[in-house]
């Protein structure tokens, strides 16, 4: 099977280089692309100057079109499977392995790193731990699924849904709203245990204010996108 880890970064100068090399160590397998989503610092020119693979998108389209523009890139290339690694540090390349044994072996359509199966390694905020809880309760409460990390973005897909979020993929803030479009289309949807590291350089673009607004926006876009689904059921 073809595969290729989409990067998504925006101002990542300090962490690709050794993001890059983590996965050229551990995900041998792998293909990559590094999607630059208009980075306002060095992380254009780093990537270039080490000679990695790069698309540089000309405008800032946020953490939901640049990875969109990567699964576009799969498509067209004829990816089987795609995951999503971000740039800032946090995931590691030694569980890209893991990933892709589960999809394989649970014939499943995406597959998420969680990091609250055996609650190992970097946690996450309080306050992000309190809207991963609702979403996770939403989730059983709709779709009777238990999706522990609901916010996580170290997921791996098959093609039938690289070509779906070709078609659709949320602007930002888009792990829970892609995890609930999967759901309610039937997909299959397992979670593997993976450790997550700290963000070495750099801090989240997600304050308080942020995290109530994409609280509520990604809560009306699922309740949206479910109603949807039972009306397309009862024609």
């Amino acid at each position: 099977m073809k595969k290729i880890i989409i990067i998504p970064a925006y101002n990542e100068e300090k962490n690709i280089v050794s993001v890059v090399k983590d996965i050229e160590k551990f995900a041998t397998n792998f293909d990559y692309i590094i999607i630059n989503d208009c980075s306002t610092d060095d992380t254009y020119n780093v990537c270039i100057e080490n000679g990695f693979n790069i698309i540089s998108l000309p405008i800032n389209l946020g953490i939901g079109g640049a990875m969109q523009t990567g699964y576009k890139f799969a498509k067209k290339y004829n990816y089987d499977l795609a995951v999503q690694f971000d740039g800032d540090g946090q995931h590691d390349a030694r569980y890209l392995n893991k990933l892709l044994d589960e999809i394989v072996k649970e014939n499943a359509d995406m597959v998420i790193g969680s990091r609250f199966i055996e609650n190992k390694g970097f946690q996450s905020s309080v306050l992000r731990r309190v809207g991963i809880n609702f979403f996770s309760a939403l989730f059983k409460f709709m779709y009777n699924i238990k999706i522990l990390d609901t916010t996580s973005g170290f997921r791996m897909v098959n093609s039938k849904i690289i070509s779906m979020f070709c078609d659709y993929y949320p602007k930002d803030y888009p792990e829970p709203e892609t995890t609930a479009i999967c759901l309610r289309n039937g997909y299959k949807v397992k979670e593997i245990s993976v450790i997550m590291k700290a963000r070495e350089y750099g801090v989240s673009s997600i304050n308080f204010i942020k995290s109530v607004y994409y609280m509520i926006k990604v809560t009306l876009a699922i309740l949206i996108d479910y109603t949807k689904g039972k009306r397309k059921n009862d024609e």
